[in-house]
């Protein structure tokens, strides 16, 4: 062990586990230039090392009371550095690939159609509710409004009657309408 400011630094340590602020800023000041170095080899950016720095001096002094007053505590200072620069590290790396790709699904406006998103969503609603027509009546309605079969076609095609037809389509609509009773403005605009 050795002394800082007169004072062996095993004895700053015991203060420090105790809460003295002094012995705090003795320990401070006599590790920070050199972990602040340490952490910029790592990290490559002095600003970025000093925030960590003192950010673990931080959690230190909130933490004091479990400091292991056995181990090196020099080793201990430094070991929490590189792990805290490593972290912020790995955290930076993923900030960066989610920024990257939240520029290429801007980049790709197909990504981000909102049109194309409404569009396929109210489709799908479509869908979900031709599903639930009668069986004669969605084939119909498919045929008339998916196929593009005129009323006669679709009479020859199902060997029913051009009137039948008519009859199938407006159920159909009347459905559907009750469906989409509260998209209806919507519907209009697209």
């Amino acid at each position: 062990m050795f002394t800082i400011n007169g004072i062996k630094e095993e004895i700053l340590i015991q203060r420090l586990i105790r809460g003295d602020q002094t012995a705090f800023e003795l320990l401070f000041r006599f590790y920070y230039p050199g972990l602040v170095v340490f952490a910029s080899n790592i990290l490559l950016n002095k600003e970025n090392a000093e925030e960590i720095v003192q950010d673990f001096f931080v959690r230190l002094w909130i933490k004091r009371e479990s400091i292991n007053e056995c181990s090196s505590f020099k080793s201990f200072l430094f070991t929490s550095v590189k792990n805290s620069s490593i972290n912020f590290l790995k955290r930076e790396k993923i900030k960066e690939k989610v920024i990257d790709d939240l520029k290429n699904m801007v980049a790709n406006d197909s990504l981000y159609d909102p049109d194309l998103f409404i569009a396929s969503e109210l489709q799908k609603r479509i869908e979900d509710a031709c599903n639930k027509l009668p069986p004669r009546t969605k084939e119909v309605f498919s045929l008339n409004r998916f196929k593009g079969l005129s009323n006669d076609d679709i009479a020859t095609r199902l060997n029913i009657s051009k009137r039948t037809v008519e009859t199938q389509i407006s159920n159909a609509l009347k459905i559907l309408r009750e469906e989409f009773k509260d998209y209806m403005f919507l519907l209009m605009v697209i």
